[in-house]
């Protein structure tokens, strides 16, 4: 009877032991065995490599981000296998949207609600993190996909080694519980915060000095403005609004050391539709370094012509 009970002892902790994997190998498990590991791209390994990779130069190499992670027929925006899918064609930065359910869980949305881009209705803070995992996701054509609403910590995981991260954080989520994500994986090296004020850039400054900050600047006031909150450039990749800025706006943000992010979503996207996507190529010639786009494989192939056969930023690519 003594050995039965041991023997039944025994089987208890050891089952006990095996379905108590921690979160984290969880999501690893989960997220690698997921979605596509081949394509092309960016490796930052530290936050000096990524002041370094941001660091303006003229041997710089013109990039697209990809915008809600670049949606497409069959690939909702910001899933993982959306993310993948841009990465198969070009090195690539990942825009993703980050919001809160109603008991405290981030998940990947960028709406408030969950109609558009979800089979689940009403709003997501109405919603518990166990509702979502029940959703799938839809693309732009409504057509219901097998993939599921993803976290953060998801995003991260997948995305090191592979992509860089801009994420835009929306109102109803505190910066702790996205700086605690980032520094619970490790993610440091490879993601950027967006901020569209620069109270919030100060704030997320002051309270993760060592991250970079996608900070809106769109003229030559605003550089001025930036100046006087004492966040260093090297910290800063500036954001220059939707509307194409004129060369010397962007050269002024080049001599501080900055990269400037041009979003091309929206009107100058279906601009480009509608004159050839060569239009991108003279972004990029009247300065704009990354184009934040809704067609990023597009836009890549565009400009790939305008890579410098040299670049000290080649190190950071991989294929």
């Amino acid at each position: 009877m003594t050995n039965n009970f041991l023997l039944i002892s025994f089987l208890v902790l050891f089952l006990g032991s095996c379905s108590q994997t921690p979160v984290e190998q969880q999501e690893i498990l989960s997220v690698e065995s997921a979605v596509e590991t081949t394509g092309n791209y960016i490796q930052l390994t530290s936050v000096e490599e990524a002041r370094d990779f941001y660091a303006w130069t003229s041997d710089r190499i013109p990039m697209v981000s990809a915008h809600r992670g670049g949606p497409s027929a069959g690939y909702p925006e910001n899933a993982l296998e959306t993310f993948a899918n841009v990465v198969k064609y070009t090195p690539t930065i990942i825009e993703l949207d980050v919001a809160m359910t109603k008991d405290g869980v981030l998940v990947l949305m960028h709406d408030d609600k969950l109609d558009r881009t979800t089979t689940g209705k009403g709003l997501v803070s109405n919603a518990t993190y166990a509702e979502i995992q029940q959703l799938f996701l839809k693309d732009e054509e409504g057509t219901i996909t097998d993939f599921q609403v993803p976290t953060p910590e998801e995003a991260l995981i997948w995305s090191k080694g592979k992509a860089l991260l801009t994420v835009d954080i929306k109102k109803s989520v505190p910066y702790e519980k996205i700086i605690e994500a980032i520094r619970k994986t490790e993610s440091e090296a490879h993601v950027a915060l967006i901020t569209y004020s620069f109270p919030a850039a100060k704030m997320l400054h002051s309270m993760a000095p060592d991250l970079m900050l996608s900070v809106t600047i769109r003229n030559m006031e605003e550089i001025e403005r930036m100046e006087e909150t004492g966040i260093p450039w090297t910290r800063v990749i500036a954001f220059t609004g939707v509307s194409e800025r004129p060369q010397d706006f962007n050269q002024a943000l080049h001599e501080k050391g900055v990269f400037t992010i041009l979003g091309v979503l929206g009107n100058l996207d279906k601009s480009a539709i509608a004159r050839g996507d060569q239009l991108y190529v003279s972004f990029v010639q009247k300065g704009a370094d990354i184009l934040a786009t809704d067609h990023p494989i597009e836009a890549a192939t565009a400009i790939k012509t305008l890579a410098p056969s040299k670049s000290s930023k080649s190190k950071y690519f991989k294929k």
